[in-house]
């Protein structure tokens, strides 16, 4: 005779011998090849060394500061970005993206929770005239019922959901990092922009000059002409000289015009806005000095680096995903409600009928769903999040040598820019000078009006020159405050050391 279990001894047969499936299913997952290995931040020393050796120094704690472009002191620029902070197009998209990510930690983070519905039902029908009930047969029916609290519960055993969470956690991080990083960028376009704009603005001034010495040249040698103290050629040359000039100071003004345009583009304006731009105070770089040691922990100063290391975080929780996908999943539902049926003869008792005792119901339902073959779906699955990992990876050390890159080259930049001012600023004394001595040989008697027109024009163009310098060492200023983060901080000093140290806390089992 068959022997009959109770309900509960098929409840403990039921998980006995799902625990003997479980088993066995941890072998299925495959292993994967070594996984890629985070990059050492490089050294430094010897190039910080030698690129400090002859530069000014200033003793400040944490350089460059958030606001880093209030250092030039242009009221004007610091409008322009004030605008764009609130403005730009690029901006909004990277706030959105950021909200983005932030709403599905909040999807990912609910899976940890029970969910609960409340349900409410009538239904109105025929039962079949072939049904397994004769008594019944071809009758009509309502039923309703009222179920207040119906729960679904997935048991996280294996880590599945909370890592996915926390790979949502990690891209919302990448996500608010690579906006800073945008921010970065946009502040150090406008202040590049803006320079520029500064100094063709100086320099057309200048050209402006250059033309109309050329010009006093040109009547100088057409009065000569006349008076038969010269040839035709030197007419023909000064015309020359001022076409060139002309031509120089058409190329300004295209010039000036680009930037005016480029600025309202990043401010999110039209071009209309910005036509009375660059008429500000000069630029004084000696305000801005390096400290007297550079904040060289990259990842907690650079918004890439710590958006790329976000990734890869993310990337390793998705692995556990991935690989807790090979195990069991146990879930639970339970429900408890009203539940009532009458044939249409006595609908008008259904309610009565509805909300008496005997309607009451309720159900739990433990579940195991073991996936055994799935065409190598899971496999392939892992597969990717593995690649993808070791892709993350590899981008953080690409973003990693790309930013020690930065920085040295914008230190050479710092150094060399400010000894080639220094030396243009030799040279124009050296011809300010020359212009001294043939003005006075031109009181003199000694020298003709036309030299001294000459020595003139030779000190405008050496003038010309330094504005181009001068810009070119206020963009190497901008360029080292943009590689060395802008300001940007963030908590991810442990987070290095224990990359450097290869003691990953947050990575799943074995990648």
């Amino acid at each position: 005779m068959m022997r009959r279990f109770t309900p509960k001894q098929w409840l403990v047969l039921g998980f006995y011998f799902g625990s003997m499936l479980m088993i066995p299913s941890c072998a299925w997952i495959p292993p994967g090849d070594k996984p890629a290995e985070f990059l050492k931040t490089p050294t430094m020393e010897h190039t910080l060394s030698r690129q400090l050796q002859h530069a000014p120094l200033a003793a400040t704690e944490h350089w460059p500061h958030e606001h880093w472009w209030r250092d030039f002191g242009s009221p004007e620029l610091n409008g322009l970005i004030a605008i764009a902070l609130k403005d730009n197009i690029g901006l909004k998209v990277a706030a959105a993206r950021l909200r983005q990510a932030q709403a599905l930690v909040r999807v990912e983070g609910a899976r940890l929770l029970p969910f609960l519905d409340a349900e409410a039902g009538i239904e109105k029908g025929r039962l079949s005239g072939n049904g397994f009930n004769v008594t019944l047969r071809g009758e009509n029916y309502v039923a309703a019922f009222i179920t207040p609290l119906s729960l679904r519960y997935q048991f996280d055993f294996w880590g599945k959901n909370r890592a996915a969470m926390e790979a949502a956690l990690g891209e919302a991080a990448a996500e608010d990092a690579e906006q800073a990083e945008v921010l970065l960028q946009l502040t150090g376009a406008i202040a590049r922009s803006y320079i520029q704009g500064m100094a063709l603005r100086q320099q057309l001034d200048l050209a402006h000059a250059m033309v109309e010495l050329r010009r006093g040249l040109l009547t100088m040698d057409e009065t000569r002409l006349r008076l038969g103290l010269d040839s035709a050629d030197q007419v023909k040359q000064t015309t020359i000289e001022l076409e060139q000039v002309n031509k120089r100071e058409a190329g300004i003004r295209d010039q000036l015009d680009i930037q005016r345009n480029l600025l309202a583009r990043l401010i999110g304006k039209g071009p209309d806005s910005t036509q009375n731009l660059f008429t500000g105070t000069v630029i004084n770089t000696n305000k801005i000095r390096l400290p007297e040691k550079l904040p060289l922990e990259l990842l907690s100063q650079r918004p890439d680096l710590a958006s790329a290391l976000h990734r890869a975080e993310a990337a390793a929780q998705h692995v556990k995903v991935a690989k807790a996908s090979f195990l069991p999943t146990i879930d639970l539902t339970a429900f408890a409600g009203l539940n009532a049926l009458r044939l249409t003869k006595g609908a008008s008792s259904l309610a009565n009928l509805l909300f008496s005792g005997s309607s009451f119901s309720y159900g739990i339902a433990p579940g195991l769903r073991l996936p055994l073959f799935e065409g190598g779906r899971l496999r392939g699955e892992l597969s990717a999040q593995r690649a993808e990992y070791d892709g993350a990876v590899e981008l953080y050390n690409e973003t990693l040598l790309h930013a020690v890159q930065e920085v040295a080259d914008s230190l050479s930049r710092w150094r060399e820019t400010r000894s080639i001012l220094e030396a243009h600023g030799r040279l124009l004394s050296a011809q300010q000078e020359n212009l001294g001595l043939a003005q006075q040989r031109f009181r003199s008697g000694l020298d003709d009006r036309r030299a001294l027109l000459a020595k003139q024009h030779a000190v405008l163009d050496q003038e010309y020159d330094l504005k181009t310098l001068e810009a070119d060492r206020l963009v190497a200023i901008v360029d080292l405050m943009e590689a060395l983060g802008g300001g940007y901080v963030n908590d991810l000093q442990i987070i290095q050391q224990k990359h450097e140290q290869k003691l990953f806390s947050w990575l799943p089992w074995e990648i």
